[in-house]
Parts: structure tokens; sequence; C-alpha cells
């Protein structure tokens, strides 16, 4: 159920991260969304491996819109560069 509810935060952060940061991607729409699932598990990942979270809690909803911008700025960064 954990993997589920970061599913379910990243949608909400990856639509939140493509509001903040406006522009054309490259992939549309359903790329951003799926960047900002990975956002959201990036920053529970690294946050349990810090120590901000224990193995039970949820990643906070700003740390996963914070990761899903970091990674959608990554992927424009990656993908101008073509």
């Amino acid at each position: 159920m954990d993997l589920l509810g970061w599913i379910i935060v990243g949608l909400l952060a990856g639509a939140l991260a493509r509001l903040i940061m406006p522009g054309r991607d490259p992939g549309g729409c359903i790329v951003t969304i799926l960047l900002g699932i990975a956002g959201a598990l990036l920053a529970g990942f690294v946050g349990r491996l810090a120590g901000f979270y224990l193995p039970g809690e949820r990643a906070g909803f700003i740390a996963a819109v914070l990761g899903s911008v970091a990674v959608l700025a990554l992927y424009r960064w990656f993908a101008a560069r073509r």
C-alpha cells in the first residue's frame, strides 16, 4: 500500500510541478506525470536513506513536489542537449 500511496502523491506532485515549471515539455503531460511519480519515489527514498522518514511513514508532499520539480528540470536539461 505504501507504493500505491506514493504513486497517488506522485500524480499530484507531477501536476503541481508542471504548474510550477510552465513551458513546453518534450514528452507532454503523461511523461510529466510519470516524472512526478519518479520524483515522489526519489524524494521518499532519499528521505528515508537520510533518516528524515521512518519506514512506516510517507514522504511529505512538499518533498515529493520538490523531487518532481528536480526530476522535471533534469529531464528538460537532458532533452535540450539532444
